[in-house]
């Protein structure tokens, strides 16, 4: 099992920039692919950004050049800082962990997930 514990979302004006950073739990933290996910109201859970546990990292196109995914596996800790952030960014963002790199795009992918944490980007 793995627990997961988002934090740092917040409130913040178009052109800013959050850390949202995820807490695992357990030992075996360094084979889990780590992905973000973000789900706005009255829309699907979308794909931002993975970090396999090779050290890969994917990044949705919407986010590319503008987040950056990154994992302190000495921490447990999985990271996404988001720089140049956009109205369309608000959402609900979610942590979630998987074994293996296939397919992980997809949230049905993965096998736990955290709480979420809001993210508001005001214009």
């Amino acid at each position: 099992q793995v627990q997961l514990v988002e934090s740092g979302g917040g409130l913040v004006q178009a052109g800013g920039s959050l850390r949202l950073s995820c807490a695992a739990s357990g030992r075996t933290f360094s084979i889990y692919t780590m992905g973000w996910f973000r789900q706005a109201p009255g829309k699907e859970r979308e794909f931002v950004s993975a970090n396999s546990w090779t050290g890969s990292t994917y990044y949705a196109d919407s986010v590319k050049g503008r987040f950056t995914i990154s994992r302190d596996n000495a921490k447990n800790t999985v990271y996404l800082q988001m720089n140049s952030l956009k109205p369309e960014d608000t959402a609900v963002y979610y942590c979630a962990a998987r074994r293996g790199t296939s397919g992980l795009r997809g949230p049905n992918e993965y096998d736990y997930w955290g709480q979420g944490t809001q993210v508001t980007v005001s214009s």
